[in-house]
């Protein structure tokens, strides 16, 4: 096969060779995983229309693993890689949001030249957790991003006004802000505001609470100039952007609704001042047909105006 392939089973068999160089250089030659990561073409940030067309992948970390009814969906490693690298390889995909564990294996395969790579830094909070609120800083840091030369920070701040725990997490991530001042490094927040329901963290997704949530992470930080907002596509998202000035990308969350419905949702934010476009992960790397390639070419339409 000449052409990079489209469907699973295809981008499976492809990669074979891949992922038994993947195993090797981890068990034998780990020193390659930075130089592989120093070696990579690197782009600006920006190009062309100014718009960004992301998939993410940082969920296994949080111990997130399913799509719709589906528990453990994203748990076979190789599959996750194999849909990941479908949808790097289709025209108009800026980049990737991961985990090191992640962003390393994509590296090792040679598919992170000329993308936009971000890496995400808090994966503490791990779903379903008693200790959910307190997200730690378990992943990346400001410093092992530069080190390893990715574009992008990102973190999750989640805000329980009933959950002392949220304290600790708000002064990590305004530490988080500091630091990527310093090192002249962009970085996007991802807030919500949330509470305990029945045992579980539930976000609250009104109009009201996000605007609130991006108030909160807005001010995070001793200087807001390198910060991004990485926001839920709600209703009244007039009223959300409203809210800012700070470039805003639209995050995909848990597959719900059709995908018409989904897809029309984003296209309209997509049209607002502020919104610089889409980080979007298991609607798009899961989606229901499983057909990774249509589902990430109808999305980079709507970013970019073609899928080409």
């Amino acid at each position: 096969m000449t052409t990079a392939p489209t469907s699973i089973p295809e981008a499976l068999e492809y990669y074979a060779s891949a992922f038994e160089e993947i195993r090797r250089v981890r068990a034998e030659s780990p020193e390659a995983v930075a130089q592989k990561l120093q070696a990579r073409r690197r782009r600006p940030l920006l190009q062309g229309d100014g718009k960004l067309m992301l998939v993410a992948a940082d969920h296994p970390a949080r111990g997130a693993l399913g799509v719709r009814d589906q528990a453990t969906a994203m748990a076979d490693r190789y599959e996750l890689l194999a849909r990941l690298a479908i949808a790097l390889s289709r025209p108009g995909v800026d980049g990737v949001l991961g985990t090191p564990d992640i962003i390393d294996d994509l590296a090792l395969m040679g598919l992170l030249d000329d993308k936009i790579v971000v890496g995400s830094m808090n994966r503490g909070g791990l779903r379903g957790a008693a200790f959910e609120m307190d997200d730690r800083f378990t992943g990346y840091d400001i410093d092992s991003i530069k080190r390893d030369g990715l574009d992008f920070a990102k973190t999750l701040v989640r805000v329980n006004l009933e959950d002392p725990a949220t304290v600790a997490t708000l002064e990590a991530n305004a530490r988080a802000v500091d630091d990527a001042y310093r090192a002249q490094l962009p970085i996007m927040l991802e807030p919500f505001m949330s509470n305990w329901v029945d045992g579980k963290i539930v976000n609250d997704l009104s109009t009201e609470e996000v605007i609130k949530s991006v108030a909160i992470a807005s001010g995070l930080g001793n200087s807001s100039a390198y910060t991004w907002m990485k926001l839920p596509v709600v209703e009244n998202m007039e009223a959300v952007m409203a809210s800012t000035t700070l470039p805003t990308l639209l995050l995909g969350g848990e597959p719900k609704g059709t995908p018409e419905e989904v897809f029309a949702s984003w296209q309209k934010t997509l049209a607002l001042p502020g919104v610089r476009g889409l980080v979007v992960g298991r609607t798009l790397i899961y989606p229901h047909d499983d057909n990774v390639a249509g589902a990430v070419d109808t999305a980079v339409a709507m970013v970019h105006g073609t899928a080409s």
